[in-house]
């Protein structure tokens, strides 16, 4: 009896104990279930970021993944791919000890659903994620002093109006003016009348303005470059792929996109008129976003013609108040007046000579900063290189000059740029990219608005033991 009675103690005891010991590991599987997910997750989430674009990188020290993965299919739906797999080789890994052992799996856990339902694509917000980036990798970057001098110039430009003053017009109104006075007929033969000759130097000067500035002011055009790209290819000319923006972690990270950090960071990745890159599919890389033209020549006449409208404004304003230089032109308006014995035309003929010496002088300026030269935004006396005999030989006065004092072609550039409009200063920036990346192997169709620096994921897993857990988790490079 006594032997029967301890028989059904320890049976009862036995249940009991093994109830708790069920309890205690059924416990310890859902801890660990979770703790394993979390684990998971983390892997998977950063795993997809470790496949960032290299070439972006090396390139332009910006962090993106590209949705094509080389493909030419950009799709979200890649990388919630990529994730999922990332995460179900975590949970049932192929080859562990579990597998050679033949030892049952105590989680048995799976991938069930991997939605990204937020992400930051480079172009979303006018460029505003790829701009966070840019003013991320600038922090450090000893800018100051390079904006205080662009702002300085910036002020000069709007004061003096050099954007906005249209000389153009001011000199066809002298011109009209001569024509409204007419010059006396002569008889040239019986009957035949014709009007005497003016022999305006001015006229010589101004009859080179459809020549080309570039071939006007280089040595050799021949030796632009004359590569062409489809625009058509690029960001700037296309419907993007749409994100949802800058996340707000990543912005309370960075804080604002400051603009004026944009152009200092364009100028340390891309190339220009004689300082170009050879990773570079266009060689004027600054004059493209500026322009936006389709070929290196068209791009570089751009703003050849732009600095040249620029220093003609400032040189007008400058022969119109140097009294030597305006006594100089009225003596030779006078000397032409006398000749075809008209005085009326002395005052409109001094002014057309006096802008079409600006105009030259204004091309002996554009071709100083192509040689490497400077320019001041105003001249003063000493730094006035042309003389009025220059309008009869346009071609021939003109001087290669790498010397002087003022502003250099790069940070003329500077100012362009600044003052841009930023969107198009923003896509034109990521045409550049594209044209670059492009150029490298396995990137043919490499996209911009296919790269994105931030997600947000929401994930869910089950166990074959009839557990599921879902989660959401953002991560990104911030």
């Amino acid at each position: 009896m006594r032997k029967g009675y301890i028989t059904v103690f320890l049976a009862l005891s036995l249940t009991l104990i093994l109830s708790l010991v069920f309890t205690v590991i059924q416990g310890a599987r859902i801890s660990a279930i979770r703790m394993k997910f979390e684990c998971v997750a983390d892997i998977g989430m950063n795993s997809v970021l470790a496949e960032y674009h290299r070439e972006l990188l090396e390139q332009y020290d910006l962090l993106f993944v590209d949705m094509s993965y080389g493909g030419s299919q950009p799709s979200v739906g890649n990388t919630e791919a990529h994730l999922k797999n990332y995460m179900q080789k975590n949970l049932q890994p192929e080859g562990g000890f579990a597998s050679g052992m033949g030892v049952r799996d105590f989680l048995a856990m799976s991938a069930d659903n991997v939605h990204i339902g937020r992400y930051s694509i480079a172009s979303d917000e006018e460029g505003a994620v790829l701009k966070r980036q840019i003013t991320d990798y600038m922090s450090d970057y000893p800018i100051g002093a390079i904006l205080e001098k662009i702002n300085l110039s910036t002020s000069e430009i709007e004061k003096y109006g050099l954007e906005t003053r249209d000389v153009g017009a001011e000199r066809a109104r002298y011109e009209a003016e001569i024509d409204e006075i007419g010059l006396p007929m002569e008889e040239v033969e019986e009957g035949v009348f014709e009007e005497v000759p003016l022999d305006n130097p001015a006229d010589v000067a101004n009859a080179t303005r459809s020549s080309g500035v570039l071939n006007l002011v280089l040595e050799n055009p021949s030796a632009v470059s004359a590569v062409k790209v489809n625009v058509n290819d690029y960001i700037s000319h296309r419907s993007c792929i749409r994100g949802t923006g800058v996340c707000a972690e990543a912005e309370a990270v960075s804080g604002a996109v400051n603009e004026l950090v944009f152009p200092v960071y364009l100028f340390e990745k891309c190339g220009y008129y004689s300082a170009e890159m050879e990773k570079s599919l266009l060689k004027y890389q600054i004059e493209y976003i500026l322009a936006g033209k389709d070929v290196d020549w068209e791009n570089l006449e751009y703003v050849a013609k732009r600095l040249l409208l620029w220093r003609e404004v400032a040189n007008v304003i400058y022969i119109l108040s140097d009294s030597a230089k305006m006594a100089e032109a009225r003596a030779a308006a006078a000397a032409l007046a006398a000749v075809v014995m008209c005085p009326a035309l002395l005052e409109p003929v001094a002014y057309t000579i006096l802008f079409a010496w600006a105009y030259v002088e204004s091309l002996q300026d554009v071709k100083t900063l192509l040689s490497g030269g400077r320019v001041p935004i105003m001249k003063t006396a000493a730094e006035w290189k042309t003389g009025i005999g220059s309008l009869t030989n346009v071609r021939g006065s003109l001087a290669a000059d790498s010397g002087g004092r003022g502003l250099s072609y790069k940070e003329y550039l500077q100012i362009m740029l600044f003052i841009q409009k930023k969107e198009k200063r923003t896509f034109r920036a990521m045409d550049i990219m594209e044209m670059d990346i492009r150029r490298t192997p396995g990137n043919a169709r490499f996209r911009m608005d296919a790269c994105f620096d931030t997600y947000q994921a929401d994930l869910s897993v089950s166990s074959r033991f009839g557990y599921a857990y879902e989660m959401t988790r953002a991560y990104g490079f911030y």
